[in-house]
């Protein structure tokens, strides 16, 4: 009897998200069961289509791949995840395998080694693309507290510091603390060039 794999995309660009269905639905023992486009939609999705692997991209309005991640496994869901990122440089792989990640993959790797990593994670081994943890062992984990990394993506969006400090409920002399200690740890001067750096190095 032929075991079927069940596949859950969360992908937020459709063209991509149909790629990977149109290459996956190709592999005869894979099903793809559902396609969400928000990271707050996985754990419904999980529960509801009762995946055996969730192919997932980091980058996704909502809440992020990581925090989808790690969603699902604080609700005790134990299925398998792949994160996938469209970023060389991404810095997310000490986050993505901490967060409860099987796998960290480049959206660039070639179609029949994201089916061979897929069976891979499947099989419990751990996939991480070769370049992602060469990347990793050079920049060493994230050193960005999470309220430093909402803060900086705000930034990067345009807002000001009165609107960052609007939107997180904080005071203005609040928020600049957190970017000189931001700007410290990234041995930046001003916060273009740590909004910069963090996202050169794929912390935020």
């Amino acid at each position: 009897m032929t075991v079927t794999t069940r596949i859950l995309i969360a992908e937020d660009i459709d063209l991509v998200a149909e790629a990977f269905s149109v290459l996956l639905g190709t592999q005869p023992t894979f099903e793809i069961v559902a396609i969400v486009n928000r990271g707050d939609r996985v754990l419904d999705a999980v529960r509801l289509h009762e995946p055996d692997i969730v192919l997932m991209d980091v980058d996704m309005p909502g809440m992020t791949g990581i925090e989808a991640t790690a969603g699902l496994r604080a609700s005790g869901l134990t299925c398998k995840v792949l994160l996938l990122t469209a970023l060389p440089g991404s810095g997310y792989v000490h986050e993505a395998l901490a967060a409860g990640a099987n796998g960290y993959m480049l959206k660039s790797t070639t179609g029949s080694r994201l089916v061979e990593s897929i069976k891979s994670v499947l099989d419990g081994r751990m996939v991480v693309d070769p370049e992602l943890a060469a990347e990793a062992l050079r920049s060493g984990p994230n050193p960005l507290t999470t309220r430093e990394q909402e803060i900086l993506r705000l930034l990067q969006r345009g807002h000001s510091t009165s609107d960052v400090a609007s939107t997180l409920f904080l005071s203005r002399g609040t928020v600049r603390n957190y970017l000189s200690s931001s700007m410290a740890k990234l041995g930046a001067v001003g916060r273009i060039e740590a909004v910069n750096a963090a996202a050169q190095r794929g912390w935020i």
